[in-house]
């Protein structure tokens, strides 16, 4: 476990006199480092979250990652696991996670009668060898997140909404993922992997870069 605050938050909290309330959360919520029994059901019931990294030299990304409900898995008290699907080729976050392991995790349920959201900090590895690829349908590999910190955020700015439809670009093991149209267009169809399915002839669905 590693402290919360560095000299910046201290100085901000002394600012605003929130110094006290500051540690009373502190304690009271992140230092206890571990998903209990309510943590693990909001995590498995989600189909998305947003996830920090940063690269060696500290230089951020921020994605979004989505699949079916439950596609992240809470496997002990300390321990998640979520798959890496096909996306463009680019593995920004991915990438980061190679060389430097902090990552931050954020779910937010929009949809529920009083929404909520959960930060997720710990350490991450990626493995294509990882028993859990075989058991999340087009994964391409594994990547487990060793819990550091795990607390509720305050959910009093979370705008209530309404899911419409999940992505049919989400693999389910039933039916062929669809191609997106961008890997088709000139500028895209030329430089793509050889075993990539764009190059097969599937049919266009709708953009899913």
């Amino acid at each position: 476990m590693y402290p919360t605050y560095h000299r910046g938050s201290r100085q901000l909290q002394d600012r605003f006199d929130t110094r006290r309330l500051a540690d009373r959360l502190d304690e009271r919520f992140v230092q206890r480092g571990v998903i209990d029994a309510d943590d693990r059901a909001f995590i498995e019931r989600m189909d998305m979250f947003f996830l920090a990294t940063a690269d060696a030299e500290g230089r951020p990304q921020c994605s979004y990652k989505g699949g079916e409900p439950g596609f992240v898995r809470a496997l002990d008290e300390h321990t998640i696991a979520f798959p890496n699907y096909d996306g463009n080729g680019m593995y920004l976050s991915m990438g980061n996670l190679t060389l430097n392991p902090h990552v931050g995790l954020l779910f937010v349920d929009f949809t529920a009668q009083r929404p909520s959201r959960l930060r997720l900090n710990g350490m991450a590895s990626v493995d294509e060898r990882d028993e859990l690829v075989a058991t999340w349908p087009g994964a391409q590999f594994a990547v487990r997140v060793t819990v550091q910190q795990v607390f509720p955020n305050c959910p009093r700015y979370i705008h209530r909404l309404a899911l419409v439809e999940r992505s049919r670009f989400v693999p389910d093991g039933q039916q062929p993922v669809p191609v997106p149209d961008w890997k088709r267009t000139d500028w895209a169809c030329d430089v793509l992997a050889a075993d990539d399915p764009a190059r097969r002839g599937e049919p266009l669905r709708e953009d899913g870069m």
